[in-house]
Parts: structure tokens; C-alpha cells; sequence
């Protein structure tokens, strides 16, 4: 690859972008990179920069990042976006790739993992964890296809549930996700009715079924 490439790198985190932001600088490919705190800023610099592919987290306040990706193919129908999140639970790969990213890795990976994945997709192709691959492929042979509703949830109301389900609190939920409080609950009524759930109990059985209890900290 003859020609550099030039990457937005999303997290909230500072020192977790500075860490991703050293591992891609071990890589002769890789030229500029630039950081965003959240997805609001990261739409804001990929139409000033115009990267070749950006680097996202899912969990992240203000828009989060499962609305990020959908702004952004707005903005550029062709942006190539590779997730990269604490999150190995099948269901968030699944939202991510059906909301347009290209690859999906876990924070657990090695740095080889990623500078390969944005290097595939930089070059047009696909990346997808390799254990996380494996289940995706499992997945559809067994015909599990995440049916229980929670596909129906927008980006927005799948970041509530998940806090809603692992014990927080409405008011909690809402300064996490820098939402307000009437917002949360509006969300909250949205989601039960689509679950076809009628308390937070309910919620809490049918995260723990996908595996989506107990997620660590972001």
C-alpha cells in the first residue's frame, strides 16, 4: 500500500485513544490520526478531513455510536467504518454490520488485529474478528437470528435497554447517555412495547437470555 492512510479514531476515552493512536503508528500505512470524544464531533471531522475509514466505539454518550454510523453514511454513502468495542455479545455485531459498518473487532484484540482490519478495509474488503466471525456463521446454521425483538429497537433504544436491563436507573440512564430525563422514559415505554415486556424485571430476563447482562463498565 503505496499511498498512507488517514484515520478518524472515535472514543471517549482519552487514554484509550491514545493507546489505539500508538498501535496505529507502528504501521508504515498508516498516515494521520485524527481523534473525536463522541459521535457528534467524529461527523463533524470526517467532513472536514475526509479519512479513509474510521475507527468507532459503540458505547459513548451524547449520539452514540450505532447513530455515528448512520449519520456518517449519510454524509458519505462509501465512509468505511470499523467498530472496535468491549462488547463481544453476537447481537452487537449483528446491529453494527446491518447498520453499515464494515468490520467489527473487540478491544481485546491485539494491535496486529486491528492495524490488519483497517487495512482490509481501507482496500474495500470486510473484517470480522475472527471468534466473533465463528459465531455469527453458528448462528445462521442454527437458524438463531435474534427474533426476540430486540432487532427492532433503534440504535438509540437498544443503548437504553441495555442500561435499563443491567440495573439503572432512569435518571442514571440519562445522565450516562446525556439525555434527559423525559427522553429516557419516553424511550423506556418505546422499548417495552416493542419487547412486548411490561416491567423492568422482564427486560432484565430477556438481556440476560442474550447475553447482554452484566456488560463491563464503559
Amino acid at each position: 500500500m503505496s499511498v498512507k492512510l488517514n484515520v478518524l479514531l472515535v472514543d471517549d476515552h482519552a487514554v484509550v485513544r491514545a493507546g489505539y493512536k500508538t498501535y496505529l503508528s507502528f504501521s508504515e500505512d498508516i498516515g494521520q490520526v485524527y481523534e473525536a470524544d463522541r459521535g457528534e464531533t467524529a461527523c463533524q471531522l470526517y467532513s472536514q478531513w475526509r479519512p479513509d475509514l474510521v475507527v468507532l466505539d459503540l458505547s459513548m454518550p451524547g449520539i452514540g455510536g450505532y447513530e455515528t454510523i448512520r449519520r456518517l453514511l449519510g454524509r458519505d454513502a462509501h465512509a468505511k467504518i470499523l467498530v472496535f468495542s468491549i462488547h463481544n455479545e453476537r447481537v452487537f455485531v449483528t446491529r453494527a454490520l446491518k447498520a453499515g459498518a464494515k468490520g467489527y473487532i473487540t478491544k481485546n484484540s491485539s494491535p496486529e488485529i486491528l492495524v490488519a482490519a483497517v487495512k482490509k478495509i481501507a482496500e474495500g474488503g470486510t473484517f470480522v474478528e475472527p471468534e466473533l466471525a465463528q459465531q455469527l456463521v453458528m448462528a445462521g446454521l442454527s437458524g438463531n437470528d435474534d427474533s426476540d425483538g430486540i432487532q427492532l429497537l433503534s440504535p438509540r433504544e437498544f443503548d437504553v435497554f441495555c442500561l435499563l436491563a443491567n440495573g439503572y436507573t432512569t435518571q442514571k440512564t440519562a445522565e450516562k447517555l446525556r439525555l434527559s430525563y423525559k427522553t429516557v422514559c419516553n424511550y423506556g415505554t418505546a422499548i417495552k412495547e416493542k419487547l412486548g415486556v411490561a416491567t423492568a424485571a422482564e427486560m432484565t430476563l430477556l438481556a440476560t437470555r442474550r447475553g447482554l447482562l452484566g456488560m463491563p463498565e464503559k
